[in-house]
């Protein structure tokens, strides 16, 4: 959050979503491919979007990195 401080409220609202309901609609929660497999991605907003481990066996989750759609893929 340091690189975009402007969205820690909607990262925190994000994060929480995310522990309540994975699936929720808004998170936009997918597979990532490629260089990134074995990832996933949520949406913080339009703009940006958190890549995350997602760890089922434990009902873990990891963010990874936090920025705009560039910066993240």
């Amino acid at each position: 959050m340091r690189r975009h401080p402007n969205l820690k409220a909607q990262y925190a609202k994000t994060l929480a979503l995310l522990e309540a309901n994975p699936h929720h609609p808004s998170l936009r929660l997918h597979a990532l491919q490629g260089r990134l497999d074995g990832l996933h991605s949520v949406s913080i907003n339009l703009s940006y979007r958190i890549t995350l481990e997602l760890v089922i066996r434990d009902g873990q989750i990891i963010p990874v990195n936090v920025g705009g759609h560039d910066e993240v893929y």
